[in-house]
């Protein structure tokens, strides 16, 4: 935990030192400014620093021996015990034919590779603030999920990242992101539907019709859980079908929510951005307060929360009064560390499982199925 603790605090320091760089003349003939240069030497710096945590972890993760056991399935081309996508299938067949052998460690530093950098660059790319977005995707618990799920954490990424081409109403860009994301975990499509209700100017009558249809998910849970188990065959008849409210994640839009309700004339109204951001949080916590009962949802509603990273610091910006922002500033600073301090007392616990940190150059790989049998 003094691990995660230490590296956390070390790269939001880093990451709070990178701003927008003013166009001016090039540094020591480079046609870079002293800004740019160091964002740069800030950002290679936490990406290596992540990525290098992430690609050098062994038994992290509560899926991490399961993934290795998918690998393993399909280096043999047993692909009908394997229920990973297309993309994922291919990627693994041509990185162990690289690496002359079954070398799952390569796999998932690809992955982190990846998802990690399409993160950060959303990030740099579209928040008001880097150094808010990256604290905020630190405390929030984002960076070390992503040691769970790798092909999932890699669409949530790429997501965030189709985001600016929603904003500037590149559909088609946007549909070829997720086609390409749904390729590695399929739920990445529902970001098409949830995106565009997002991006629309909804008037109060509208979101009254809306508000009646979520009432079906309290009358018709039969009907949607079979929706789930057509999506996703492998989950009927097994534990994944069951639901549970996300108390954690529903006073987390909870709270985004009202804090962009108090500035929402000011922050939120007149921008289409902000206004995305909002419906997205709205969109997310109806899912958790409605939808407990699916096995997906939360898997679902990161792909809306996730713009909290984005959203809280566009807010923040906006505030005007220097004494607010700085009472705001503050009270968004202690609610995420204190999120943070939750996230890491429950790393350890089963279905989350990315404490006690252990690397390959001290580790050895735990037994998977294939070896027991």
């Amino acid at each position: 935990m003094a691990l995660y603790v230490i590296i956390a605090a070390g790269m939001v320091a880093l990451a709070s030192l990178v701003e927008a760089a003013p166009a001016g003349r090039g540094y020591r003939g480079t046609g870079m400014s002293r800004r740019q240069v160091l964002n740069g030497l800030c950002l290679f710096t936490v990406f290596m620093v992540l990525f290098a945590l992430s690609a050098c972890r062994m038994n992290v993760g509560n899926d991490y021996a399961k993934y290795v056991e998918f690998m393993h399935l399909i280096a043999c081309g047993a692909y009908e015990y394997v229920p990973t996508e297309t993309g994922f299938n291919l990627l693994v067949a041509v990185l162990y034919r690289l690496a002359g052998g079954e070398n799952f460690l390569l796999v998932f530093a690809v992955f982190a590779f990846f998802t990690l950098w399409l993160f950060l660059k959303a990030m740099y790319e579209q928040s008001d603030s880097f150094g808010w977005s990256f604290f905020l995707f630190m405390a929030f618990g984002f960076y070390f999920s992503t040691f769970n799920t790798v092909r999932y954490y890699l669409v949530l990424a790429l997501a965030l990242y189709s985001i600016k081409y929603v904003l500037k109403g590149e559909w088609g860009k946007f549909i070829l992101l997720v086609l390409l994301g749904s390729l590695f975990h399929k739920s990445m499509l529902v970001v098409i539907p949830l995106y565009f209700l997002a991006s629309l100017a909804w008037k109060k009558w509208q979101l009254g019709l809306m508000a009646l249809f979520c009432t079906t998910f309290f009358f018709l849970q039969d009907f949607y859980l079979k929706v789930v188990i057509f999506l996703y065959p492998s989950y009927e008849d097994t534990e994944y079908l069951e639901g549970g409210i996300s108390w954690f994640n529903i006073l987390r839009c909870l709270g985004v929510l009202v804090f962009s309700l108090i500035y929402y004339k000011r922050a939120v109204e007149g921008s289409r951005r902000n206004r995305f951001y909002f419906f997205c949080n709205l969109g997310a916590f109806v899912l958790y307060t409605c939808c407990s009962f699916l096995p997906i949802i939360t898997r679902i509603g990161y792909y809306l929360n996730v713009t909290q990273i984005l959203f809280i610091p566009a807010v923040l910006v906006k505030i005007e009064d220097k004494r607010q922002r700085r009472f705001w500033s503050i009270a968004v600073g202690l609610a995420a560390a204190g999120y943070f301090a939750l996230y890491l007392l429950r790393a350890g616990n089963d279905g989350i499982r990315v404490l006690p940190y252990q690397t390959f150059m001290f580790h050895d790989m735990v037994p998977i199925l294939s070896d027991v049998n």
